[in-house]
């Protein structure tokens, strides 16, 4: 199956880029890596009149640190996040994480604002960012917005970015001092969508967590950030902690069927995600030895 007809424009600019969405409204789709929207549109699946490639702006690339926030421009190819430097030293999570994101010729094109605006509830970033507490901006004829991550997304393949407006950056607050990260998803093959995946931050005091965020991805509509981190921080964890936590969590879940797993068998990976995240960032192997028992 090939894409219906559309129009094609190459935005020179921000402002061009503007100004075509805001002319064209949700007849309009943008184009930045293409990794996600070109099989889109193949299967017809999406059929805009107008596609807007913004693959030109060279202001919407790079990664930068100041006053104390990391800035990752929209169109900042996944490789070029996983070879950044001033990522694994200030955003670790996301080093780790985004090597499991596809294949390497997927990474070579694909951007990292579009795999945000995208919003596909499975993947990786969209959980990172809300694991590293970040900022989206968005910029429209009429100004910029700052939506927080954790209100950006909606639902599946759905977010806060209106049809006339650009994702231009993610900004992230840099790592503090006693930082610690986890992230680990399971897949049937490397490469391949999640099962269920989760990335973490929080910070460590001596055998406390405090700041814990714990970003599932592949349980639900969209990211979700658990709320049950609140049995786990703020004194030693024991094995009864962690287990009300789980229970908690599973609570919280809300996780679909499909033909990669089952509504119990994603509860209950997203259960053992939680021991084994506790477990390493405390350096506790008996916490998820117990939790498997």
């Amino acid at each position: 199956m090939k894409a219906s007809a559309f129009s094609y424009a190459r935005a020179s600019s921000v402002v061009d880029a503007l100004e075509l969405l805001a002319r064209h409204g949700d007849q309009a789709k943008v184009l930045s890596g293409g990794q996600s929207l070109m099989p889109a549109l193949n299967l017809r699946l999406s059929a805009p009149e107008l596609l807007v490639d913004i693959g030109a702006i060279d202001e919407l690339r790079g990664i930068s640190v100041a006053s104390g926030v990391l800035r990752i421009g929209a169109l900042t190819r996944h490789v070029d996040v996983l070879k950044s430097a001033e990522i694994a030293k200030h955003a670790p999570l996301l080093t780790e994480a985004i090597a499991h994101v596809a294949h390497p010729a997927i990474r070579n094109r694909g951007t990292f604002g579009g795999s945000l605006a995208h919003a596909d509830p499975a993947s990786e970033l969209p959980a990172c960012v809300l694991a590293l507490d970040a900022v989206i901006l968005v910029r429209s004829k009429d100004g910029e917005r700052r939506i927080q991550a954790a209100d950006f997304f909606t639902g599946i393949y759905e977010t806060l970015l209106a049809s006339d407006e650009l994702l231009v950056a993610v900004e992230i607050p840099v790592a503090k001092p006693n930082a610690v990260h986890f992230f680990h998803e399971y897949a049937r093959r490397k490469g391949d969508y999640a099962i269920v995946g989760l990335a973490a931050s929080g910070i460590l005091s001596g055998d406390v967590l405090t700041d814990l965020r714990l970003g599932y991805f592949a349980v639900g509509d969209k990211p979700m950030l658990a709320t049950a981190t609140e049995h786990l921080t703020g004194r030693p964890v024991t094995a009864s902690m962690l287990a009300d936590a789980q229970a908690a969590l599973d609570a919280e879940l809300d996780p679909q069927e499909d033909q990669q797993a089952s509504v119990g068998m994603r509860r209950y990976l997203a259960r053992q995600l939680m021991a084994r995240c506790v477990s390493a960032l405390l350096e506790r192997p008996d916490l998820e030895t117990k939790a498997l028992a």
